[in-house]
């Protein structure tokens, strides 16, 4: 593969798209589960049509997304810091920045860098605002559309994760390709967000361990220090999630056989992280993942409820505990803590927040989050749908994320990063 040094992206001077007509202004309130994840959400997404050009890109992509910001005016505005002190939206209208790029490489070579994982090249796609110290100076997306000498064009995305979860960033963006093609929006966005208000007073009833703060005695955030970073995916098929699903009952027998694919992977992912990384035995051991509670929350959550809809939920162990079991166990306490998610819990979770006013701690932590059935593979601006799309790194360096697998819609591609010699570890445990 080339030198990535010789693979140039130029930027044009970033403008800011603001909402095409008059749009409400002031503080727009967050609640408590859109404060949870503080980070830009970065994608990007490559088109090619035989009938349309490049030249037209640029123009369809900022005059839709001036339209559909009217529907989406939160989007406009800027992060800041309530009367409360907590996160919040000033809506200014001032707008989305869109920056317009072209490079001098081929699209094959992207395609290479994606396949490798290669970070360095990757990220070229997406605008980083070159002053902004914190998540507060970045504005909540940002857009850039690179064109390639040999036509298509890259439209790399950040999304800040305090304004959108998984779904809401995808019915957003489908809503934006619909008024791309002149189309009624299907879903249109439900921005009340204060339904998830904390309840009055808070009531805090369930233990929640998503907080614990958990002492690093195994040195790892030295290991990642000192050690590169590399990325990998590993593609499950539907036969190997199914083996993965008959190991995890085979070996129990506590009776409740039945496990989903997601709490079989999960179990799996966590045990062989932990082995990977070499944990000492005691070393207290952490598992996060975003539950969507949707449909769980009574009455649920209105259709196109555009915010945060997903808890933050986990579980606290030793690395001896995981490593030492059968995989029974560790899926064991995934379907556990899966089956503690209702509408007491979350909000539950929601007033906890607010009483302590808090962010999960990351140490010695495994955060899952799954993008398997989201439809950003399916986005279509006018140019037909991506030839190929995916995430731009991830979002920490804790992160495992599940994307669809290409053709097969049950597979699950598994995206991490680990430092080098954990990743030769995990790589052999990957092999089942």
């Amino acid at each position: 593969m080339g030198d990535s040094s010789q693979f140039v992206v130029t930027t044009k001077t970033p403008v800011l798209v603001a909402p095409k007509s008059e749009t409400p202004k002031g503080l727009y309130y967050l609640s408590n589960l859109d404060q949870n994840i503080a980070v830009m959400v970065k994608t990007l997404y490559y088109f090619k049509s035989k009938s349309r050009t490049n030249q037209e890109a640029y123009s369809v992509i900022k005059k839709s997304l001036s339209e559909v910001l009217v529907h989406y005016y939160p989007v406009a505005g800027r992060l800041t810091i309530s009367p409360e002190g907590k996160i919040a939206v000033n809506c200014t209208g001032e707008g989305v920045v869109l920056v317009e790029a072209e490079t001098n490489c081929e699209i094959d070579m992207i395609q290479e860098a994606i396949y490798e994982n290669r970070m360095e090249i990757i990220e070229k796609f997406v605008y980083d605002l070159p002053d902004a110290r914190n998540i507060l100076e970045i504005p909540p997306v940002i857009i850039q559309v690179t064109y390639f000498k040999c036509g298509g064009f890259v439209l790399g995305l950040g999304m800040s994760h305090n304004l959108f979860d998984g779904l809401a960033a995808s019915e957003f963006l489908n809503s934006w390709c619909e008024t791309a093609k002149g189309i009624p929006l299907t879903v249109p966005p439900f921005l009340d967000r204060t339904i998830l208000r904390p309840r009055h007073p808070p009531k805090i009833e369930f233990p929640h361990n998503e907080f614990n703060e958990i002492e690093d005695i195994s040195g790892i955030s030295k290991l990642y220090d000192e050690e590169k970073l590399v990325y990998k995916s590993f593609l499950f098929e539907s036969g190997k999630l199914e083996k993965l699903k008959n190991m995890a009952t085979e070996e129990n027998i506590n009776g409740n056989n039945k496990v989903t694919t997601f709490q079989a992977l999960t179990g799996f992912l966590w045990k062989s992280r932990c082995e990977a990384l070499r944990f000492k035995p005691d070393q207290r051991v952490k598992l996060l993942f975003a539950a969507d509670g949707r449909s769980r929350f009574i009455p649920p959550i209105p259709v196109g409820y555009c915010g945060n809809g997903i808890v933050l939920t986990g579980s606290v162990t030793s690395s001896e505990e995981l490593v030492g079991n059968p995989l029974s166990h560790s899926v064991g306490l995934v379907k556990k803590v899966v089956e503690l998610v209702t509408d007491g819990f979350m909000r539950s979770a929601i007033d906890y927040l607010e009483m302590n006013r808090t962010q999960p701690s990351l140490t010695a932590t495994l955060l899952i989050t799954s993008w398997s059935r989201l439809t950003l593979h399916k986005l279509d601006f006018g140019w037909g749908k991506p030839v190929f799309s995916g995430p731009v790194g991830l979002p920490g360096k804790e992160v495992i994320l599940f994307l669809p697998g290409l053709n097969d819609t049950k597979s699950i591609n598994v995206f991490l990063g680990l430092p080098s010699p954990a990743m030769k570890i995990f790589e052999e445990l990957m092999k089942i």
